[in-house]
C-alpha cells in the first residue's frame, strides 16, 4: 500500500532528544536571540513519553553548565537540584571487608565537594519548562525515526515514525503518518548509542580518524531508606568486588531528598566471560556488609538501566557534518572516571548553540558548523576529558587493581605538571570482541534472588513503569537468526540472556533444538544488546513513540 504523503513544519534549528544536552542547546538558541532582538526558532522532539522520562543517571552533578546556562537556578525554588555534597567516600571493596582511599590521596578532579546530588531526570524536566517558557516547541512522545537528506547529501531534518503498525507491518485502524520536521540544522541529542546517531555517523564517516568507542552498563536503583540510615550529600563510590579483577567497573551509593538513596553499578562492556551478568553483579554487590545496612527496612522504589559512553578524548568522532551536529552523550563526552556527562552536556549544548547563532545570523544553512568542531578541545570539555585520557585503557589493560593505582598516578601527573607518561593510549579491542566462547570460561553462578535486598529482572522492569504498545513491529532487529543460533547460542552461550537489563531475551529449548525469544516490551532501552552482541547481529531501533520505561525521578 503507497503511504500518503507526511506533512512537514519548517524551524530554523531541529533538536532530537529532550536531554540535558538538547534542551540545553535549545534554550541557549533562545537566550541568545533574545540577547540580538531576533527570533530563532528550535524544536525538540523527544521518543519518552514525556520530558524526563528516559533519563538516568548517578547523578552527582557538576554545576559549571547550570552555572553557565542559568545563572539563577539556585535561587529558583522550581529548580529540583537541593542536595549539595557534605562527604565524599571512595572505597576498594573485597569479598568481606573494604578499604577506604583517604581523600587526600584522591587526585582533586575526583573530590565532589561543591557538587550536588539528585535526579537527573527531574532536572531535565526543570529544563524543559525553561526551554519552553523560553518559546522553545517541545514534542515529547514521538520517536525520530528517519534522517532526511536533500540530492547534496545535506541533512536537512528529521521523520518522525509512523504509528499504529500492527505487528506483521499492516495499518491498524488508527494509523498516523509520522511528520517531517526540517530545519537549517539538525542537532543530535540522542544520548548513548542513539540509532540515528550511528546512522549519522556512519554516513559522513564521522569515526574514521578516533578511536573506536568504548562502553559501560549503568544499573539503577532508587531506595527510600529509613532516616537513621540516611546521611544527606554522603557521596559513596567503590570499585573491586563482586567484578574479578579482569572485568571493570564500580558503584556509586548518593543520599539525597528526603531519605532517597539512588544505588547503582556500572559494568564495563569489554568484559570477557559471557556467563557474566550485570544485573546479578549489581545485586550481589548489595549484600556487602560495607553496603546492605543502608538498605535494612528501606523500600525498593525505581529502577532503570542505560548504556554509558566510555571512550573519552580519543573516541569522540567529528561533532559537525553537512548540516547537523553531535551534542552530549551522543558526542562521547562522558568523564569515566568521575561518572559524570551532565555537565559536558549542557557545556556542548551552549557551545553549538554559539555557533549555531552566529551561522544563522550569516544567513547560512545545512553547511557543516566546522567552527564548533574545532572549537570543543580547546573548551571545558576538551579539558575535562582530556586530563582523564588514559584512565580507561589503563583498566582495560592491567586489571583494576593495577589499573587503579596506575590511573591515579597518570591523574596526579596530568593534573601537577599537565603531562601523562603514558601519552595518549589506544583503548585495543571494540567491547563485541571482546567474549570469549563459552568453552574457554569458568561459568559464573549467581544466588536466587531474596526478594528483600536482592531481585529479579522482571520485577525490577516492573519499577521502571516501562510500556510498549504490544501489537507494534519488534524494534530489536536481528539481521541473521541462523547466525544468531550458530554463534551466538551455540559458541558463547546466549550472554544476551544476561547482558540484558530487562528480561527482553531468551534462549528455549523446543524439541531439542533452541529459538531465540524476543520479550520487546520489557525492553528499557540501554542498548546494550546494540553494543555487546559479539556479531553486531542486533540492531536498536526507535519504537512507536511515548514507548519504554517512564522514570520518576531516576
Amino acid at each position: 500500500m503507497e503511504l500518503p504523503a507526511r506533512e512537514s513544519m519548517d524551524f530554523d534549528v531541529v533538536v532530537v532528544g529532550a536531554g540535558p544536552a538538547g534542551l540545553a542547546t535549545a534554550i541557549r538558541l533562545k537566550q541568545r536571540a533574545a540577547e540580538q532582538g531576533s527570533d530563532i526558532s528550535v524544536v525538540v522532539v523527544e521518543k519518552g513519553s514525556e520530558v524526563g522520562a528516559h533519563i538516568l543517571s548517578g547523578a552527582v552533578i557538576d554545576p559549571i553548565g547550570l552555572d553557565r546556562l542559568l545563572p539563577d537556578w539556585r535561587s529558583d525554588p522550581d529548580c529540583p537540584l537541593k542536595t549539595q555534597v557534605t562527604r565524599d567516600e571512595f572505597l576498594y571493596l573485597g569479598p568481606a571487608g573494604g578499604v577506604r582511599m583517604p581523600n587526600l590521596f584522591m587526585p582533586r578532579l575526583m573530590n565532589n565537594h561543591g557538587n550536588f546530588v539528585g535526579s537527573l531526570g527531574d532536572l531535565t524536566r526543570y529544563l524543559g519548562r525553561q526551554a519552553e517558557a523560553l518559546g522553545v516547541e517541545v514534542y515529547p512522545g514521538f520517536a525520530a525515526a528517519e534522517v532526511l537528506t536533500d540530492d547534496e547529501g545535506r541533512v536537512t531534518g528529521i521523520a518522525t515514525g509512523d504509528m499504529g503498525i500492527a505487528r506483521n507491518g499492516e495499518q491498524k485502524s488508527d494509523f498516523t503518518r509520522g511528520m517531517e520536521l526540517r530545519g537549517r540544522y539538525t542537532i543530535f541529542a540522542e544520548g548513548a548509542r542513539g540509532h540515528l546517531t550511528k546512522q549519522v555517523i556512519a554516513r559522513y564517516d564521522l569515526a574514521k580518524s578516533c578511536d573506536h568507542q568504548k562502553w559501560g552498563i549503568g544499573i539503577k536503583e532508587l531506595w527510600e531508606v529509613r532516616p537513621e540510615h540516611h546521611v544527606p550529600g554522603l557521596v559513596r563510590h567503590s570499585m573491586g568486588w563482586p567484578l574479578p579483577n579482569n572485568a571493570g567497573g564500580g558503584s556509586w551509593l548518593y543520599h539525597f531528598g528526603e531519605n532517597l538513596v539512588s544505588v547503582g553499578f556500572v559494568v564495563h562492556l569489554n568484559y570477557e566471560n559471557p556467563t557474566l551478568s550485570p544485573f546479578e553483579e549489581f545485586q550481589r554487590f548489595k549484600t556487602h556488609p560495607h553496603i546492605r545496612g543502608v538498605f535494612e527496612g528501606a523500600k525498593r522504589i525505581g529502577y532503570g538501566a542505560r548504556a554509558i559512553v566510555e571512550g573519552g578524548w580519543q573516541s569522540v568522532p567529528r561533532l559537525s557534518f553537512p548540516g547537523g551536529c553531535l551534542v552530549g552523550d551522543a558526542a562521547g563526552f562522558v568523564n569515566v572516571p568521575r561518572i559524570k556527562g551532565s555537565h559536558n552536556a549542557i557545556l556542548s549544548g551552549i557551545l553549538c548553540a554559539d555557533h549555531l547563532t552566529a551561522a544563522l545570523a550569516e544567513g547560512r544553512a545545512q553547511d557543516e558548523l566546522a567552527s564548533y568542531e574545532e572549537a570543543w578541545r580547546s573548551s571545558e570539555i576538551g579539558y575535562d576529558l582530556k586530563r582523564v585520557r588514559n584512565i580507561k585503557p589503563l583498566w582495560s589493560r592491567y586489571g583494576t587493581a593495577t589499573g587503579v593505582m596506575l590511573g591515579g598516578l597518570d591523574m596526579w601527573l596530568t593534573e601537577l605538571f599537565g603531562w601523562s607518561p603514558f601519552g595518549t593510549l589506544k583503548h585495543g579491542k571494540p567491547d563485541y570482541e571482546c567474549l570469549k566462547p563459552l568453552a574457554e570460561v569458568k561459568p559464573i553462578a549467581y544466588p536466587k534472588p531474596d526478594g528483600v535486598l536482592t531481585f529479579d529482572k522482571l520485577s525490577s522492569v516492573f519499577l521502571s513503569n516501562t510500556n510498549h504498545e504490544e501489537d507494534q513491529p519488534v524494534h530489536l532487529k536481528v539481521k541473521d537468526m541462523a547466525l544468531q543460533k550458530r554463534s551466538e547460542h551455540d559458541v558463547y552461550g546466549g550472554p544476551s540472556q544476561r547482558y540484558c537489563p530487562a528480561g527482553v531475551y531468551e534462549w528455549i529449548e523446543e524439541g531439542g533444538t533452541a529459538r531465540f525469544q524476543i520479550n520487546a516490551q520489557n525492553c528499557v532501552h540501554c542498548k546494550t544488546c546494540d553494543i555487546k552482541d559479539p556479531n553486531q547481529n542486533i540492531t536498536w531501533v526507535a519504537p512507536e513513540g511515548g514507548g519504554g520505561p517512564n522514570y520518576i525521578s531516576l
